[in-house]
């Protein structure tokens, strides 16, 4: 061995000698320690760690889905508050709840009281004869009954706006103007109340119906007749009858056969005309004569309504 090994060999003994080895159960306390420290600071490292998930998530759900999120705060400059104030969630893009709706008021209408019909009734609404028909002698607008008497019974009387009636002798074709007329009308329009006409109507069938027959006024023993008769074709609706008693003569003696006289009402919405042919000296009514000129009637009664 050479001199110089041999010189580092007795400094190492020398060192060695000097120090005196720990006893083997200080060894083990010492490493016992160590271990407790490292697992001490790996559990606070784990509940660090479960503490900042768990706030980060609260934050994220107070925020909202639409939430961007914070900036983050630098390390260098921490804030003076111990605890941070989370951001303030952006407004929330969901339709707010529906508040309590006052009640609407109920819309208008442009709705108009119904038309109360006419008032007054001039002279165009009634018809004028054919020209062959007329006896020169004119129309005369005076008061008196309107339909003839049935058992006292007044149908049609309730529910009158206003009524007018006029009196019109006519004569037969190839009559010469000058002579007797051939018959007269007893012709009236009355205005009703809106849907009080076709009461009229009803209670004139149910007049004529519940009177078939009842002595004449001032005579003796004389009787008048009463039937409904079927009827259509006239305004919008109408009621035709007839009136029947003996025929006489100027001196009241029976000659044999009727006297027959027809009566037709004619509704028109809430207008009513009355065509009644009252005859002259005995005279009855023919019916050709009769229809056509309760056609006039209806006539004059549109182009005054229209």
């Amino acid at each position: 061995m050479s001199r110089e090994l041999t010189r580092l060999y007795g400094a190492l003994a020398v060192d060695t000698d000097e120090r005196v080895l720990p006893a083997p159960d200080r060894v083990r306390r010492r490493a016992d320690r160590r271990a407790r420290q490292r697992a001490a600071m790996g559990a606070l490292a784990v509940a660090a760690l479960v503490a900042g998930t768990v706030a980060g998530a609260q934050l994220v759900l107070a925020a909202g889905p639409d939430a961007e999120p914070a900036p983050a705060t630098p390390t260098d400059s921490p804030s003076p508050s111990a605890t941070p104030t989370p951001p303030s969630p952006l407004p929330s893009h969901t339709s707010p709840a529906p508040s309590a709706r006052t009640p609407e008021a109920p819309p208008k209408t442009s709705a108009r009281p119904p038309d109360p019909g006419p008032t007054s009734i001039p002279d165009r609404a009634f018809f004028t004869l054919a020209a062959a028909n007329d006896t020169g002698i004119g129309d005369h607008f005076i008061p008196g009954p309107v339909l003839p008497a049935l058992c006292g019974a007044r149908p049609g009387e309730a529910g009158t706006v206003t009524r007018r009636a006029r009196s019109v002798p006519f004569k037969l074709t190839g009559t010469p103007k000058g002579y007797v007329p051939d018959g007269s009308y007893r012709h009236s329009i009355t205005v009703y109340r809106p849907g009080r006409a076709d009461d009229a109507l009803a209670e004139l069938r149910e007049a004529v119906r519940d009177c078939p027959e009842q002595p004449v006024p001032d005579t003796s023993g004389v009787t008048q007749r009463q039937r409904l008769l079927g009827d259509t074709g006239y305004g919008d609706e109408s009621v035709l009858f007839e009136t029947r008693t003996l025929s006489r003569d100027v001196n009241g003696d029976p000659t044999g056969g009727d006297e027959v006289h027809l009566v037709r009402a004619i509704r028109s919405g809430d207008v009513v005309t009355v065509v009644w042919e009252q005859g002259w000296e005995g005279t009855s009514t023919e019916r050709a004569r009769f229809d056509a000129d309760s056609r006039r009637a209806v006539e004059a009664i549109r182009r005054w309504l229209a």
